[in-house]
């Protein structure tokens, strides 16, 4: 994999770069859309090509449980698996989904133990297993695992998270046996600055291809996940791309972008689509809502997607009420369009040397801006 750093914003750390390998490219800053499984719930893969969706999301620990990373192996990869010619996936080793199961796991130096969600049956996964589990499944761009606090966390469970984490990381570069997948660590830390820091300047010096900020957005104030994410990225190498995982509101993007990070995933636009929330310039709205039972028009006269240049809102809020599926996949395509138009229209401000970061949230989000912290 390669990374290419084409410029910083002067007046931010904003970064344009380009991120590729043998199998497509991915300009940045990007957006993954997260198909957990291995593809967008609601979406076909052709959809993903017309979004744009140059690099996807997948967990690994969902797909080890279901179907098997064996059978994605023999399936030629989960590219192949899910039916897609083009384009990368990144895979999350699924520690945050395996920490949230509190009463079913328990956590070791060696790894983590815990029974699965869908049957109760127990599974032990270490650094090595996970390598081995990424490598079956043909990722692109695997995520170490690592141990992921909450955001209230005392300090003392937060630096004994952050040394396990660092001590699964060396393992897991220790195991890897394939050039062709990428490997990134993780940094975590809580919103303790100095914790976050150190662990940034470890996790710097071990040879990962990319790094991540993780272990935000699970319980910390805005102000505190703009400080941590800020201080944290200022910390990572200049040439390698900057991860920040599970973060996806378009005021989130912008802030990440505008603190220096090159990629983001996260299943709120998607999810919020199936649950009726779509974004529009400046908010969103819920289309569930009677005042769109006789609007005619689309839910964005200026978006590009399908659902906006065939199908009015009531039609829409109609789908919605009567729980036909066919809402879900309007609402999901035009949830990603506006974020995927979002990051376009970043990158191109990057290029022309006119990213500011209160005239994006006044534009996408609508909302007052605070100081830059």
């Amino acid at each position: 994999m390669q990374f290419d750093l084409l410029s910083i914003q002067s007046g931010s750390e904003a970064r344009r770069g380009v991120l590729q390998n043998h199998r497509g490219v991915v300009q940045t800053p990007a957006f993954m859309p997260v198909g957990t499984l291995g593809l967008v719930k609601a979406l076909q893969p052709a959809d993903l090509d017309t979004l744009g969706a140059s690099i996807t999301l997948a967990n690994a620990y969902h797909l080890m449980l279901r179907p098997g990373e064996d059978l994605v192996r023999d399936a030629g990869g989960i590219q192949k698996f899910a039916g897609r010619s083009n384009g990368l996936v990144l895979t999350d080793s699924g520690g945050f989904q395996v920490f949230s199961l509190a009463a079913m796991r328990k956590i070791t130096d060696e790894g983590v133990t815990f029974r699965s969600h869908i049957d109760g049956s127990l599974h032990h996964l270490t650094p090595k297993r996970l390598v081995d589990v990424q490598e079956a499944l043909g990722s692109d761009i695997a995520m170490v695992i690592d141990e992921c606090p909450p955001g209230a966390a005392a300090r003392d469970v937060v630096g004994s998270a952050v040394a396990r984490t660092t001590r699964w990381a060396k393992g897991c570069i220790e195991h890897r046996s394939r050039d062709d997948v990428a490997w990134f660590g993780i940094v975590q830390g809580g919103v303790h600055e100095d914790i976050r820091l150190q662990h940034a300047a470890v996790m710097s010096e071990l040879p990962f291809d990319g790094l991540a900020i993780g272990g935000v957005s699970v319980g910390e104030s805005r102000a505190d996940i703009d400080r941590i994410v800020r201080a944290t990225a200022k910390m990572l190498p200049t040439h390698k791309p900057r991860y920040l995982m599970g973060v996806g509101t378009p005021e989130d993007l912008i802030r990440g972008v505008d603190a220096g990070v090159d990629m983001f995933d996260c299943v709120l636009p998607s999810r919020n689509a199936r649950n009726g929330q779509m974004f529009i310039p400046g908010g969103t709205i819920q289309i569930k809502n009677a005042i769109h039972r006789r609007d005619f028009g689309p839910v964005d006269k200026n978006c590009p997607c399908e659902g906006c240049q065939t199908v009015s809102r009531a039609f829409l809020r109609h789908l919605y009420i009567a729980g036909e599926l066919s809402y879900h996949r309007f609402a999901t395509i035009h949830n990603l369009t506006y974020i995927m138009r979002l990051m376009a229209d970043i990158r191109s401000a990057i290029e022309a040397g006119e990213f500011v970061r209160e005239e994006f949230l006044g534009r996408y989000v609508g909302v007052p801006t605070p100081p830059l912290l």
